[in-house]
């Protein structure tokens, strides 16, 4: 017998989840009024009768309240934040989380090529072990206090000199650590925005953007990326008319086409940015994993329109928190206040376990030998995708990721529903667009592409197998 194909919502339906999904993600407040039965019945495109039935329900649900001669409000507590609400409805294949989920929950025979870190067979695990041991001969302070308000000193030292290997100038005092590159953007959320802001973003950039940015109840707005940048019309129209309070962007190995920007694009992002008094947030999380480094933004402007952030998650250990972010002189103290109330501060036991290992040469030839592998593993990548019938959006000079499309007609969230349902995790490409542009595109991690089965499941998967 063929399923029956669930009922369409009524228009009373339509109009209740209008409604609940404003109050689920915070448009609409406990006390908040609603809007009269005539205005709501014009927006909605439906009658007032049916609009009044809806406010009926949501008043017998107790979500909201009708006061004589008033209206309708809102009723009771502020409810938990549910991201999902405060987003697009997504099939959740394409929900951002959805990838990170399978991505961490999983076990280990899950091929995971969608996911956004090497594999932990990679890491200097040996390295990281005789740093404990030293560590634990040390004494009580790295294993048991509180880090200083900075972070520790030694390490801010460290990245300081190694962001000028990248052209970017900074003293230590200008570093605060934290304990991730997420957390960084997170507390810069937190001091530059208020509710209702914008933010401009690149299409496609890191998924984690637009659900970190949806917290924070924000407006984002999506321009063009291509492979020397974002498009530079669409960044200045978007500058121009809405006014945005930052620009957050990757400079270099993009996150997730893997491109890097060209200097012509660095400095003509720096003078719109100048010419609309717009902040720039430069993720730099990758940027360990370039051979030769690429012109930074920071670097360009000296820190002083743009903050940078960073973190070694990505390179020496996810499982010990560390990150960092550069800004000017005069926003460190209130940074610290701030970092301070959320936290208390960072780790101090991760962050001189991190110096150890900056310090005793175990970094620098770590990221050689990864550096050497991803050379290996992305040429190897590129042309099995290519033989399966992808077409790669451009070649990266370094990283992790590779940017492919699917042959014309094929949906990535549906070749990842049917590729996990074979024991592959995917990433399909709209979850990291806010237009849909994405659609047609899957990021692939050339790290984790070794095995051959990724990509029978993947031949299977665009020719319609089990899904």
């Amino acid at each position: 017998m063929t399923a029956r194909a669930p009922a369409a919502p009524t228009l009373v339906e339509t109009v209740t989840q209008a409604i609940t999904q404003r109050i689920a993600s915070r448009k609409l407040v406990p006390g908040a009024r609603l809007p009269s039965v005539r205005s709501f019945a014009e927006a909605m495109g439906v009658s007032k009768s049916t609009v009044v039935e809806a406010y009926d329900r949501l008043g017998a649900e107790g979500a909201i309240v009708a006061r004589r001669g008033s209206g309708f409000y809102v009723a009771g507590k502020t409810r938990p934040l549910c991201l999902k609400a405060v987003g697009p409805e997504l099939d959740r294949a394409v929900d951002p989380l959805w990838i990170t989920r399978q991505s961490m929950q999983s076990g280990p025979d899950l091929l995971k090529p969608g996911s956004g870190w090497l594999p932990s067979s990679w890491m200097p695990d040996d390295a990281i072990r005789r740093g404990l041991r030293h560590l634990s001969r040390e004494g009580t302070r790295s294993l048991v206090c509180y880090d200083q308000p900075l972070g520790f000193a030694p390490l801010r030292g460290q990245i300081a000199r190694r962001m000028e290997e990248k052209g970017v100038v900074a003293q230590a005092d200008q570093i605060l650590l934290i304990d991730s590159a997420t957390q960084a953007v997170d507390l810069l959320c937190r001091f530059l925005l208020s509710p209702g802001d914008t933010v401009v973003l690149d299409d496609p950039c890191y998924f984690n953007y637009h659900a970190l940015l949806r917290a924070h109840r924000v407006n984002v707005v999506g321009v063009p990326f291509t492979p020397t940048g974002p498009d530079l019309a669409a960044l200045e129209a978007a500058f121009a008319a809405q006014r945005p309070r930052f620009y957050l962007a990757n400079s270099a190995l993009h996150n997730p086409t893997g491109a890097t920007l060209a200097p012509a694009t660095v400095h003509r992002v720096l003078r719109l940015a100048e010419a609309h008094d717009t902040l720039i947030i430069e993720d730099d999380i990758f940027g360990d994993l370039e051979s030769e480094p690429a012109p930074r933004l920071a670097g360009f402007d000296g820190l002083q329109r743009v903050i940078q952030v960073g973190s070694f998650s990505k390179t020496l250990s996810a499982s010990v928190r560390c990150g960092f972010l550069a800004v000017r002189p005069d926003w460190i103290e209130p940074l610290v206040d701030l970092k301070l109330a959320m936290s208390l501060g960072n780790g101090h036991f991760a962050a001189t376990l991190m110096h150890r290992l900056i310090t005793d040469g175990t970094y620098r030839r770590h990221l050689a030998e990864i550096r050497e592998k991803l050379a290996r593993d992305r040429g190897l990548a590129a042309r099995r995708l290519e033989a399966c019938g992808l077409t790669l959006w451009t070649e990266p000079r370094g990283g992790l990721f590779l940017w492919a499309r699917l042959p014309d007609g094929l949906d990535s969230a549906e070749i990842a529903r049917r590729a996990l349902a074979q024991g592959v995790v995917l990433a399909p490409g709209a979850a990291f667009s806010t237009s849909g542009a994405g659609t047609p595109y899957l990021r692939f991690n050339v790290a984790h592409c070794a095995d051959p089965r990724i990509f029978s499941v993947l031949e299977r998967a665009m020719q319609g197998g089990p899904a």
